[in-house]
């Protein structure tokens, strides 16, 4: 149990789910799939999350980095330094993908200005919309546009239609998440969707993002005349819809960073089931 809640704590785990669903985009697409990609993503996943856990901690404690602060949190700082020399290996690899890369970079970094110490970026702790947007599409646009850049210019239309499914599918995910935040968020004067916005205007806008996923989805396969994936599509749905009624009840840590969270590897493995058919 140990062992998992590293795992879980330390954005490993959902570090192998971004790396998913890279691979669940070049099977929808039928794009080739790249090693070196995948360890971009894994190692630069892992990098974004444990620089926000370290940048969080600092943040919330009010304290200065010090040996202490540093020994306090010394498997954050190994595993973000690792991970950084990981992601730099390999986005060599890529070259041809670091343009769309320095995108990735400012939109994580755009995630995090509200915590750096400085009065100007704490204004934007205000936009709690814009941060659970910003979130949901860094995620899309990471695990849609790079295993993809060899279609934008050749094949719009089945790119961004995925783009569009995979961003309502973060958001969705990225909801149920400040739904479970908002008493922590409020408490520390930090703003995100959920904290505000009215409980009633809250649901509407997870039916409407639930719809549009679906929408999209589906003309997305629809595009491909791929009934298998269009099935895989259907259940993965339902599935995402379940997990979303249950985070309606109080649930603990392993429900959000575990199912949660794994609805990305349940979406892909969906994919990876229907292209045998």
């Amino acid at each position: 149990m140990r062992f998992l809640h590293f795992i879980l704590s330390h954005s490993i785990f959902i570090a192998l789910c971004a790396i998913a669903l890279c691979y669940q985009t070049n099977l929808i697409l039928h794009t080739a799939k790249s090693l070196s990609l995948y360890g971009f993503i894994f190692f630069s996943t892992i990098c974004s999350y444990n620089f926000y856990w370290l940048l969080s901690k600092f943040y919330f404690k009010k304290t200065v980095i010090n040996f202490v602060f540093i020994k306090e949190q010394l498997s954050f700082v190994i595993l973000f330094l690792t991970a950084l020399i990981g992601t730099f290996y390999f986005v060599i690899k890529i070259p041809f993908l670091i343009p769309y890369v320095l995108l990735g970079v400012f939109f994580t970094l755009l995630y995090s200005l509200p915590l750096w110490p400085f009065k100007f970026f704490k204004k934007l702790q205000q936009l709690g919309f814009f941060k659970t947007v910003l979130l949901a599409f860094t995620w899309a646009y990471i695990t849609t546009i790079l295993p993809a850049v060899s279609l934008l210019t050749t094949s719009f239309i089945p790119v961004y239609s995925l783009l569009a499914a995979r961003f309502c599918f973060m958001l969705l995910l990225c909801i149920i998440f400040d739904k479970r935040d908002v008493t922590v968020d409020k408490s520390h004067g930090l703003h995100s969707l959920a904290t505000d916005t009215p409980a009633k205007t809250l649901n509407s806008i997870i039916y409407l993002v639930f719809i549009s996923y679906f929408i999209t989805g589906l003309l997305l396969r629809y595009h491909f005349n791929d009934k298998p994936q269009m099935f895989a599509f259907l259940l993965t749905g339902g599935f995402v819809w379940w997990v979303y009624t249950l985070s309606l009840k109080k649930q603990g840590y392993l429900f959000y960073y575990f199912l949660v969270d794994g609805l990305m590897l349940v979406s892909t493995t969906g994919s990876v089931i229907a292209s045998f058919f």
